[in-house]
């Protein structure tokens, strides 16, 4: 089954339910698709979630031009837009997660959750990966498409 969205084809096969060793709820590889980390999820919220989250990778991998995951800029850009897109920093997950900060809450929790992402590229050492997250923040994170605005 395939679904267009904003000139972007998604076939359906290209999402798998997995058992996931690593403490991770889900995740995007390019030309592979969508994992969903069955055994990290307890609730429907959490998967669509996740879903969004990594369909926001997707969209920036079929649109961005030559995207390269292997650069640290382009996978913060991608990151820090499926952190603010996706509402996974909504302050609602946040509490849950034991954070509690009324103001600022989303931007910290973006760029926190970045750099827990970036952890995984082997590309990217911490410093790098802070580094490219700044430099690319103010642009990455007001970038709202496919969107008109973040939700």
């Amino acid at each position: 089954m395939f679904l267009q969205i904003v000139g972007v084809t998604i076939d359906f096969c290209n999402f798998q339910a997995v058992h996931c060793d690593n403490e991770i709820a889900g995740g995007f590889n390019p030309g592979e698709g969508i994992l969903i980390c069955g055994n990290h999820l307890t609730m429907q919220d959490e998967v669509t979630q996740v879903v969004i989250h990594e369909l926001i990778h997707a969209y920036d991998d079929c649109k961005a031009k030559n995207l390269d995951w292997s650069n640290c800029a382009h996978h913060a850009c991608s990151e820090i837009r499926a952190g603010h897109l996706s509402g996974d920093c909504h302050y609602k997950r946040e509490l849950l997660r034991g954070y509690l900060k009324i103001r600022g809450h989303e931007p910290e929790c973006i760029k926190r959750r970045v750099m827990k992402s970036m952890k995984a590229n082997p590309n990217c050492s911490e410093a790098a990966a802070k580094d490219a997250m700044e430099a690319v923040w103010d642009v990455c994170y007001n970038d709202t498409q496919p969107f008109d605005r973040a939700p």
